[in-house]
């Protein structure tokens, strides 16, 4: 990495071990802020306070403004919980760079399932636990930790969006940035909502499945009926239900429904052993579907039944059901199309529903996916950031999950170049129980991301 960085206004040029010393020594006060950040119960999910959410964006907001920017205010998003901006105007000539995170959190699940509170973010042995610490909270204090490092004097321009709603409705955020583009307008846009596949392995994320979900539910009879009295020839409707959800897969796991193909990954993917182990398959239970790991988990759909509406095992009644409901979520490589792909598997469960049921479909969302382009300038800068904070140069990877903003921005922004990395990495449980960030990992992220804005932000990183 370059020996300087822009000079800053009336100052002098801040090496990079200067960086480097000046995000270490705000980590204390930055753990603290992602504590209180994740002790709040942000879900932004239907049928969960609002207030939390709405708390979760206040203090969102205050911690932008302890970053030195200049401008910080919340700004409303139709039919979703504000979005937080803030920015300061870049130096003569100096690029813009467009940070992105998001507030708002899975719910928690079952809370017998955590080992410590889910909303009671608890330091174990360097890594913080707790619902949200990760994903994507820890991105939120990243972007704050590397603005600290520069007292206010940025070597870019900054522009920064935390949004509200990612986990549920992200695309009510596209619609804003398709409405608003000079807000958001920038060189570069950095989105820190992925990780590395282990802590201390230096990735960039250079693909993102896109996503669908629904709701799907079947009625068979007006009321729920004696299953003693009418078992064995009323139709049941959870019966259905199952029945159709299993015949979405093949006995080996591979996807029935026609017109959604397995992809490949141009790259390398974890082994058996190591996916095994970050997914805590048990012994003895194989993995589903065909292909290398890399093929199924970044560039191929995937179809998870995420919840069903049934009565419970401690509630059941002796009862033939009047009705079920299942949500699924379907993951969709970065080029496949979201809406095609819902029609699909709708069409196809349609098709499959036995008996006459009544079926219907409602709570939709979509999001696209991305696809990076070779690199650029942003790039090459984020390389020579990464290596020097974590020792040795990142490599490329896909990730499964989905960031509906980011090819919305791609879209919108097509000069700009996106990249994807962050403090998540494969270990920190997102949307499971006993979530965590690593807070060296955190740190190191920190680091990459103070560096490469003082390297981006270099005259001779602009060719002048």
């Amino acid at each position: 990495m370059r020996r300087y960085c822009r000079e800053r206004p009336g100052g002098r040029p801040v090496t990079p071990d200067q960086l480097e010393s000046a995000v270490a020594a705000g980590m204390p006060q930055a753990i603290e802020d992602l504590k209180r950040l994740a002790s709040i119960p942000s879900v932004a999910f239907p049928g969960h306070p609002e207030e939390p959410v709405m708390a979760a964006a206040a203090v969102t907001e205050e911690l932008l403004r302890s970053a030195g920017l200049a401008r910080v205010q919340q700004i409303p998003v139709e039919g979703s919980f504000p979005a937080v901006f803030g920015d300061a105007p870049a130096p003569p000539g100096a690029p813009t760079v467009l940070l992105y995170a998001h507030y708002d959190v899975q719910p928690a699940g079952d809370p017998a399932a955590w080992r410590t509170p889910p909303f009671d973010p608890t330091l174990i042995d360097g890594n913080l636990y707790g619902r949200g610490t990760a994903d994507d909270k820890s991105g939120i204090i990243s972007h704050i930790a590397a603005l600290r490092a520069f007292q206010g004097r940025f070597p870019v321009g900054i522009k920064v969006l935390i949004e509200g709603q990612e986990e549920y409705a992200g695309e009510r955020l596209e619609a804003f940035v398709e409405r608003n583009p000079e807000l958001l307008r920038a060189d570069a846009i950095i989105v820190a909502d992925t990780g590395n596949p282990k802590l201390g392995d230096p990735a960039v994320t250079t693909s993102l499945r896109g996503m669908a979900g629904f709701t799907i539910e079947i009625r068979t009879l007006r009321d729920s009926v004696h299953s003693g009295s009418f078992g064995g020839a009323a139709p049941d409707a959870l019966a259905a239900l199952m029945r159709m959800l299993t015949s979405l897969h093949d006995d080996n796991g591979d996807i029935r429904v026609p017109g959604l193909p397995r992809g490949s990954f141009l790259g390398t993917g974890p082994s058996e052993e190591e996916f095994r182990n970050t997914a805590g398959v048990l012994d003895g239970v194989s993995l589903v579907g065909s292909g290398s790991l890399a093929d199924r988990l970044w560039s191929s759909y995937a179809i998870t039944v995420t919840g069903l509406d049934v009565p419970t095992v401690s509630g059941a009644i002796n009862a033939v059901q009047a009705v079920a409901r299942a949500r699924v979520t379907v993951r969709i490589p970065p080029a496949g199309d979201p809406k095609t792909t819902l029609d699909a598997i709708i069409d196809f469960l349609r098709q499959v529903a036995p008996w006459g049921v009544q079926v219907s479909f409602g709570d939709f969302v979509v999001g696209s996916g991305f696809q990076a382009d070779s690199g650029g300038r942003g790039r090459s800068a984020l390389n020579r950031a990464m290596e020097r904070a974590f020792g040795r140069a990142p490599r490329d990877v896909g990730a499964g999950g989905s960031i509906p903003l980011v090819n919305t921005l791609l879209k919108q922004f097509p000069l700009a170049e996106i990249l994807l990395f962050g403090a998540e990495d494969e270990d920190a449980a997102i949307h499971a129980p006993n979530e965590r960030v690593n807070l060296e990992e955190l740190r190191r992220v920190a680091t990459t991301e103070a560096l490469f804005l003082a390297e981006y932000g270099a005259p001779s990183a602009l060719g002048v």
